[in-house]
């Protein structure tokens, strides 16, 4: 259940930052309520499964994942391109939640 309540406030932060993006620097409305919602819910999950996770685990899985999963949205949604540089050091931080998760006795298994 811990990584249930982690993997729902990656989806609510990656939610959130792709409604901040469309909101044109909170000049639409619809989009930066979506943002602060996206936002509040991300935070309340994250300290949800603080409970559970050490914080520098917890937050390595969150901001490490919604790095990635932004940069796709991005790419998908509002056309921004990545160099190999950029999907390099992506493929790095999944490479590193890989470890994480596999390896280390930190991790909630």
């Amino acid at each position: 259940m811990p990584y249930v309540i982690l993997a729902l406030a990656i989806l609510a932060e990656t939610i959130g930052t792709t409604a901040l993006q469309a909101s044109q620097q909170f000049t639409k409305p619809l989009p930066a309520l979506i943002t602060v919602i996206g936002y509040g819910a991300a935070f309340y999950l994250l300290s949800i499964a603080l409970k559970t996770f050490p914080v520098g685990i917890a937050y390595a899985l969150w901001s490490g994942l919604g790095i990635v999963f932004i940069a796709a949205i991005g790419f998908a949604v509002f056309g921004q391109k990545l160099d190999l540089a950029a999907i390099l050091g992506m493929g790095l931080i999944l490479a590193g939640i890989v470890v994480i998760n596999l390896f280390s006795s930190t991790a909630t298994h």
